[in-house]
């Protein structure tokens, strides 16, 4: 029946999940090449462990029993939804293939899962291995005093003179952002670019080719043309034809606007640089500059303003007033790095809600980019209610020895951003831990994610987050009134990029055979009909694009547009 089937599956499987997601979350925030290895050894045992569950034919006898009665088992509607998501996916993971079908199958998942790894760990090496030296004082031209800071401190890290740059977020886009020197700009701007795409041991490019032809080989075995179309059939947008229609009409639509953006810029660019044809490491810079001519507005005015201590505190605040939400400091908690902050979460009842770890700056041990995970998935039993332990993980710069950690505008959004999936979870309230929190369809898990960043247009919140690192001064109101002026500035251009990153995930999973060719030309050609810079060579997007070769959004980070549209 659904207790001693479809909820004893359910439950049996917590304490390895619990186990599973700390180890990998610390592999991803804090690893070394010890934690590396384990990963390499356990991954595939996980991957044979779950095959040995959905390939059990007994097992799934006895789901598909329950499955086929469930008009009559006057479930409950989360009960119905686990019965539902069980079944399909037993079905979705081989259970209905034959016995040599389930072979192949198997030896499929195993292989990707070691890929999957192996790229990630390419990706942070090859992140880290890389760092721009510089001992000249005139090589430092344009870039402001919190970002030298930045670069002297990361410089005597490595015990050496002057100002290191690395390809870390908050060094390699304001080096983007603010630095003078074009050519050092080119310089940073191709080694960040062609991560992975060197003929070395940490080249991606034909791991790439087989990740995407052996999720191929999956979708074929269980009855799919493509990779997409599997994928997708467990999404709100249920086929590739619709992803690609939206993708495509969006695209449509935003493409003038960002076409209008990039001849301003251009035009701009010629007036200080004559003669210069805008090249990808050239945006950020003439963007800033453009941004300040026309809205008086820049990261370097804004981010005084934006001391992380304080932002963390608004945020909590504003949580309050909207949930009723308390955030209690824990020193209590072990940590696995000393940079982590921990906090109890409680209702306005004084219930305890969740345990919320903040990991802010960048670290060799930490991959790149922002998210939220789970330690902890939030459940009930009959001895009560588990609750989530989750954690925000980010690369901000770090605080140098005269001034504070300080945001960028974006940075604010993406602070926001986790935050929103945060709530998603610590105000979960499901029996099961795999319907709850942010266990949702992917292509809705952005949607809490991007209502929550709208709070950075909101005047009267920035108003109370703003307030300047040295004089202790709000943020002027004039100031405030500029950034919500501006919040469209490039906004064509940015959504442009997006949906090329989009296009090019879709082209790598609606491949009805495998992919023979170069790398490059293949990501070129699907992103074509979304570019605006002239080509450069020997850089290439795929072999660093985490979120679909290692991050779990295959076919699926057309969901940041489609929830931002939602």
């Amino acid at each position: 029946d659904f207790i001693n089937t479809i909820e004893a599956l359910e439950y049996s499987l917590l304490d390895l999940k619990r186990l599973e997601l700390v180890f990998f979350n610390i592999n991803s925030a804090e690893t070394n090449k010890e934690i590396q290895q384990i990963a390499r050894e356990v991954s595939p045992l996980l991957s044979e462990f779950y095959n040995d569950i959905t390939l059990n034919e007994a097992l799934f006898s006895r789901v598909k029993a329950v499955y086929q009665q469930k008009e009559q088992l006057s479930l409950s509607a989360e009960s119905f939804k686990l019965l539902e998501e069980t079944y399909k996916n037993f079905v979705r993971n081989g259970a209905g293939l034959d016995p040599e079908a389930k072979a192949i199958y198997r030896e499929t998942t195993r292989e990707l899962s070691i890929l999957t790894l192996k790229f990630e760990e390419n990706l942070l090496d090859e992140t880290n291995a890389y760092c721009l030296h510089l001992t000249r004082e005139e090589d430092l031209a344009g870039l402001p005093a919190f970002v030298t800071e930045a670069a002297a401190l990361e410089a005597s890290s490595k015990s050496l003179p002057g100002w290191v740059f690395t390809l870390k977020a908050p060094s390699y886009l304001a080096f983007m952002k603010y630095a003078d020197n074009r050519s050092l700009r080119e310089e940073l701007y191709r080694a960040y670019s062609s991560r992975c795409y060197h003929s070395n041991e940490k080249d991606n490019r034909q791991i790439i080719k087989r990740i995407a032809e052996l999720r191929l080989k999956m979708a074929n075995l269980l009855g799919y043309d493509t990779y997409a179309r599997y994928a997708l059939e467990n999404r709100m947008a249920e086929n590739p034809e619709k992803v690609n229609r939206f993708l495509l009409e969006v695209l449509e639509a935003s493409l003038p606007a960002a076409r209008r953006e990039f001849a301003e810029l251009q035009e701009f660019a010629r007036r200080h640089d004559t003669g210069i044809t805008l090249q990808r490491w050239d945006w950020s810079y003439y963007a800033e500059k453009l941004k300040m001519e026309k809205f008086a507005v820049s990261d370097e005015i804004i981010k005084p303003y934006l001391r992380l201590e304080n932002v963390g505190k608004a945020i909590f605040a504003l949580i309050g007033s909207l949930y009723g939400l308390n955030f209690k400091s824990s020193a209590e908690i072990p940590l696995y790095h000393p940079d982590v902050k921990t906090f109890e979460v409680y209702d306005r009842d004084g219930r305890f809600l969740a345990l919320l770890y903040l990991d802010y700056f960048p670290r060799e041990g930490k991959q790149g980019g922002a998210w939220m995970t789970n330690y902890l998935e939030q459940h009930k039993t009959d001895s009560g209610d588990t609750r989530p332990h989750v954690s925000l993980v980010f690369n901000f710069t770090k605080p140098t020895g005269t001034m504070p950690s300080m945001l960028t505008y974006d940075e604010l959004r993406t602070f926001l951003h986790e935050f929103g999936h945060a709530m998603h979870s610590i105000l979960s309230d499901c029996r099961y831990w795999s319907l709850s929190g942010t266990n949702v369809y992917r292509d809705f898990v952005e949607l809490p994610s991007q209502i929550m960043e709208n709070w950075a247009e909101e005047k009267e919140w920035l108003g109370e987050v703003a307030v300047h690192f040295e004089t202790g001064e709000k943020m002027p109101d004039a100031l405030i009134d500029k950034i919500i002026q501006s919040r469209n500035f490039h906004s064509g251009y940015a959504f442009v990029r997006q949906l090329s990153f989009g296009l090019n995930d879709m082209a790598w999973h609606s491949l009805i055979q495998p992919h023979a060719g170069e790398v490059v030309d293949f990501e070129r050609k699907a992103m074509a009909p979304a570019e605006l810079f002239p080509e450069v060579e020997d850089c290439c997007f795929s072999t660093g694009f985490h979120h679909i070769f290692g991050g779990g959004y295959a076919a699926g980070y057309y969901g940041y547009k489609w929830a931002e549209v939602l």
